[in-house]
């Protein structure tokens, strides 16, 4: 191997941690933690999405999200979608999920309990047995970006996601500059997703309609 050769194969070793770096812990969520973001369309208000945690009976943790999306020509909305699901994870396993969702006045909801191993689900989209270890498609579980399907949390339908690394950018989240790893989530929609070095979810993107939609941390948590 010439010099030149040997250097160059150094140089990729020194980098190819750089580019695609993982959280080096992982965060994990607690009572009272809050996961907050204001939504825009094209840059312009339109909605709130938050997540918040609780501790539940016999240890359990719960966690809460909920999502409001408007948009409309003065006083006449256009668009209204409305999301309220509730998981409850005990032991870093997840025991149920229960959500319902109105888009625009269609109603759909899913109700997911575990039995053994199994997570059977009873949804608008999808009833039965889930695959093993399949986790909500809430966005703020860090390994979802290792994962191939996920739950969703409005109509229990099984999503088949395949999941990019991007690498790693500054960002602004929660009115601080922060380092943080991006990944793609390929799906029916294609989501830009970002995480900080613990694992906390920090910022969204995606396309809808011909339109951005970009999820803004109010605070970090």
């Amino acid at each position: 191997m010439t010099a030149t050769r040997a250097f160059l194969s150094i140089l990729a070793l020194a980098f190819a941690g750089t580019a695609s770096a993982e959280p080096t812990k992982t965060w994990q969520p607690k009572a009272g933690d809050v996961i907050s973001f204001n939504v825009l369309r094209d840059g312009q208000a339109f909605g709130k999405h938050a997540v918040r945690f609780e501790k539940g009976a016999d240890g359990t943790l719960i966690a809460t999200t909920d999502v409001s999306l408007k948009a409309g020509l003065g006083p006449v909305t256009l668009f209204r979608y409305e999301l309220d699901a509730t998981e409850t994870w005990l032991g870093g396993k997840l025991v149920s999920v229960n959500g319902k969702v109105n888009e625009d006045g269609k109603k759909r909801s899913v109700v997911a309990k575990r039995d053994g191993d199994a997570l059977s689900v009873k949804g608008s989209d999808f009833n039965g047995v889930a695959p093993t270890g399949i986790l909500p498609a809430s966005h703020w579980n860090y390994d979802q970006t290792k994962s191939s399907k996920l739950l969703s949390t409005e109509d229990g339908e099984i999503i088949n996601v395949k999941v990019e690394s991007l690498g790693r950018e500054k960002i602004k989240a929660g009115g601080k500059t922060v380092n943080a790893n991006r990944y793609r989530m390929d799906s029916a929609i294609d989501v830009d997703l970002w995480y900080d070095d613990t694992g906390r979810w920090v910022k969204l993107t995606f396309e809808a309609r011909g339109q951005t939609i970009d999820y803004v941390l109010d605070k970090m948590y």
